[in-house]
C-alpha cells in the first residue's frame, strides 16, 4: 500500500491523531510546550497508537499552534525568552549592595554560558554589564543628582569596568576595594559626602 493512500482512513486517523495530541498536551497542564513536552506528547502517541502513532515532532508542534497553545520549539528561542526576563530584572541597582548582586547574577550567567561554549550569550551578558555601565556613568554625570547618589554610580561604573576587563578577579577586588579607608569613607559611613 502506497503512503501517498489519502483515503478516508488516513483522515480518521489524522483526526484521532490531533485529538490525542491535544489530549495528552492539556493532560500535561504546562503553560508552555517545550521539545521536552513534545517529546513526552510523541511517546504518548507511539504507546497509545502503536506504529500508527510515529509522529515527527514537528507535525505536534503544529498541531499544538493551530489549537492555540503556546509552543516554545526552538530551544535557543526558549532561552532567549528565559534569559530575557532575567536580563530585564538585571539592571536595577538603587543601592551599592543591588549592584553587587546585579554583577554576581552577570558573573553566573557568564560562568554558566561560558561551561556551555554559548558564544551567543556570552556576548549578551557583557551587553548588559555594559549598559549597567553606561546608565551608572550617565547618572553619576547627571548634576540633578545628590552628590551622594553620584559618587555612587560612579563606584558602581567602576565595579562594572573593572567586571568587564577581569572577571575572574573582579570579586576578589572588590572585598579589598570595600575594605579601603576611601571606600569606608565615602559609602561605609552612610555620609557619601566628599571634599
Amino acid at each position: 500500500m502506497s503512503s501517498e493512500h489519502t483515503g478516508g482512513q488516513d483522515a480518521h486517523e489524522s483526526a484521532t491523531k490531533k485529538a490525542l495530541i491535544l489530549e495528552t498536551a492539556r493532560g500535561l497542564g504546562k503553560p508552555r510546550f517545550t521539545p521536552a513536552e513534545i517529546e513526552q506528547i510523541r511517546r504518548q502517541l507511539m504507546a497509545h497508537l502503536g506504529a500508527r502513532g510515529k509522529t515527527s515532532p514537528e507535525y505536534i508542534v503544529r498541531v499544538l499552534q493551530e489549537a492555540g497553545l503556546r509552543v516554545a520549539w526552538s530551544t535557543r528561542a526558549d532561552e532567549e525568552d528565559q534569559y530575557e526576563e532575567e536580563f530585564a530584572d538585571l539592571l536595577h541597582f538603587s543601592t551599592l549592595d543591588e549592584a553587587e548582586m546585579c554583577l554576581v547574577r552577570l558573573d553566573e550567567l557568564l560562568r554558566k554560558f561560558q561551561a556551555a561554549r554559548d558564544r551567543n550569550e556570552i556576548e549578551r551578558v557583557r551587553e548588559v554589564a555594559l549598559l549597567g555601565r553606561r546608565r551608572a556613568e550617565m547618572i553619576a554625570r547627571n548634576h540633578k543628582v545628590a552628590p551622594a547618589k553620584r559618587a555612587e554610580k560612579e563606584e558602581v561604573a567602576r565595579w562594572f569596568a573593572i567586571w568587564l576587563e577581569t572577571p575572574d578577579a573582579f570579586f576578589e577586588w572588590l572585598e579589598v576595594r570595600k575594605q579601603s579607608p576611601e571606600f569606608q569613607e565615602k559609602f561605609a559611613s552612610g555620609s557619601g559626602e566628599e571634599a
